[in-house]
């Protein structure tokens, strides 16, 4: 389990598959600010109104500068399927080694109804143009983070 990221850091570089198996690198996106965001698993009710709040905000997003990138430990076929059936238009990347997940502070102890155990803890990080952290965010909720993040942000 690694440490959580704080703003000024160097964000981990990362290469992941797509829902189409291209592979895509967080240096891909130099030069623009970047919302990654973390979630535990596509077709999901929380992470699918989650997914569908960044596809609803996405113009207002790029208009700000901001690309925005979801990672799952799900496979590049699952998040195909995810995609289809909510028609969503975020760049969704398959992380499942989670070695990205891990990086990003990500992945690590989560406590459910009195059982601990490791599973994905809900983040978004905002990268700068830069390649820096700018905003950490974690634990937060699937629902109502896209509006928090737009008023955090100032757009």
């Amino acid at each position: 389990m690694s440490e959580r990221l704080q703003p000024g850091d160097v964000a981990p570089a990362f290469t992941l598959p797509d829902a189409d198996g291209h592979q895509v690198s967080l240096s891909d996106h130099k030069g623009r600010k970047v919302i990654v965001y973390f979630y535990p698993a596509a077709l999901t009710p929380g992470c699918t109104k989650q997914a569908c709040d960044f596809t609803d905000n996405l113009d207002l997003l790029a208009d700000a500068g901001y690309d925005v990138i979801g990672i799952s430990p799900d496979t590049p076929e699952k998040l195909g399927k995810f995609r289809e059936k909510e028609s969503l238009k975020v760049t969704l990347l398959a992380d499942p080694d989670k070695k990205t997940l891990d990086a990003y502070g990500a992945f690590g102890e989560k406590k459910n109804y009195g059982k601990t155990y490791l599973g994905v803890i809900r983040s978004t990080i905002v990268v700068d143009e830069d390649g820096k952290v700018a905003h950490a965010f974690y634990n937060v909720r699937a629902t109502g983070h896209v509006a928090k993040i737009i008023k955090d942000l100032g757009i």
